[in-house]
């Protein structure tokens, strides 16, 4: 059982969210008198690779410096518990903020111009943060946008694993296809993974619903669609971004410039709440390994009403159809960039295999998927959730 006062400093409080390995508190800083946010390692994560995991998150925090960026205040072991102190951030998630309805296209710009840049920054720094979604954004005072959970990052080059060759790492509705079908991944996950973001910012849906195995799945069979009402520059982009093709994508840093030209001046609300909020939750799956081919998905599954953050999915994977690349043009005076074009490759699978291989994925979730794994975005404090209980819409 972990202590109320770890290493003799730090006091938990409240607790924020819980993840796959980790829970989450407010906590108080004796000795410097302050607010801090502890997530702390339970006595159920004992494997090892969720041990360093843990220690990933915290080295790789520890060694980024940015304003859109949680800070690393300190790490430590209390009664053999791993714990992190992070700093506490005053606001709420994206994900809380959507639940309201979409942003609008000047906000969308606004919060997406600061996640690429710090996404710019970390990829520059060769870190791979694999998991951009609503959740793990936090809007802050003054509308400053902050990004959490590096708890699956990777170094680019780093030949220390955590995760099997042949695994998809991630949270379903958000996954690139190169990450559902296990395959090595580059700063250009990110980049697809925040595209689907900004394309909910602004229509209020998630572009791949349903379960976690519908989403994944949908992934490989289609592109998002992307709605006629939009803004043609925001199609041109979001296209872009979401290009089947990695090679295809824009860079983080340049997708910061677009969206800074899309932005007009204006007085937009404050997204931010006075509650406080935990930064950096942390959730794990169970893995499934990648395989060949699966069958054209069905229609998606309605969520319920009151559906958490996806569970994270280790789905198999298949060919897929390109898109054709398209192409950035910006407005007169500025720079144009183009993505080059893909080719459409063709699947050719046996249906018996594909079926079989089917079966396999829902017996494999059915037993490993962990409902809790992103409850109601773990790691957030809503009005009217001070001992860490959640409330919906």
């Amino acid at each position: 059982m972990v202590s109320s006062l770890l290493n003799g400093r730090y006091e938990l409080g409240p607790l924020l969210g819980s993840g796959g390995m980790a829970d989450v508190h407010r906590a108080t800083d004796r000795l410097l008198d302050r607010q801090v946010a502890v997530k702390v390692l339970r006595d159920v994560a004992g494997d090892p690779a969720d041990r360093a995991r843990f220690t990933t998150e915290a080295r790789t925090l520890a060694n980024l410096s940015h304003r859109g960026l949680v800070t690393v205040l300190d790490a430590g072991i209390d009664e053999q518990h791993p714990f992190l102190v992070m700093e506490l951030v005053e606001g709420r998630s994206l994900a809380q903020a959507l639940h309201e309805g979409p942003l609008g296209a000047n906000e969308t710009a606004h919060v997406g111009a600061q996640l690429a840049a710090t996404l710019a920054h970390t990829h520059e720094r060769g870190v791979v943060h694999r998991d951009i979604k609503p959740g793990n954004v936090l809007l802050g005072a003054e509308r400053r946008v902050k990004l959490a959970d590096f708890g699956i990052a990777r170094l680019i080059g780093d030949t220390v694993r955590h995760t099997r060759t042949g695994t998809a790492i991630g949270t379903a509705a958000y996954l690139s296809p190169e990450q559902v079908r296990g395959e090595e991944v580059g700063t250009a996950v990110d980049v697809h993974s925040l595209g689907l973001v900004l394309l909910e910012c602004l229509t209020g849906e998630r572009a791949f619903p349903g379960s976690p195995t519908e989403s994944a799945l949908a992934r490989l069979q289609r592109d998002p669609d992307l709605p006629a009402s939009l803004d043609e520059r925001w199609r041109r982009l979001l296209a872009a971004m979401t290009a089947a093709d990695p090679a295809a994508r824009p860079s983080a840093g340049q997708v910061e410039t677009t969206l800074e030209e899309l932005r007009t001046p204006s007085a937009a609300p404050d997204l931010g709440a006075t509650t406080a909020v935990l930064t950096a939750p942390v959730a794990l799956t169970s893995q499934v390994p990648a395989a060949a081919a699966p069958p054209p998905p069905g229609p998606p599954s309605a969520p319920a009403p009151d559906e958490a953050e996806p569970a994270r999915v280790r789905v198999p994977g298949d060919s897929f159809p390109d898109r054709a690349g398209a192409a950035i043009a910006h407005a007169p005076g500025r720079l144009l960039a183009r993505w080059r074009a893909t080719p459409v490759h063709h699947r050719g699978v046996a249906g018996a295999v594909a079926a079989m291989l089917l079966l396999i994925l829902v017996a494999g979730l059915a037993a490993g998927s962990d409902s809790a794994d992103d409850p109601d975005d773990p790691g957030t404090e809503r009005p009217g959730q001070r001992e860490g209980k959640s409330q919906r819409r």
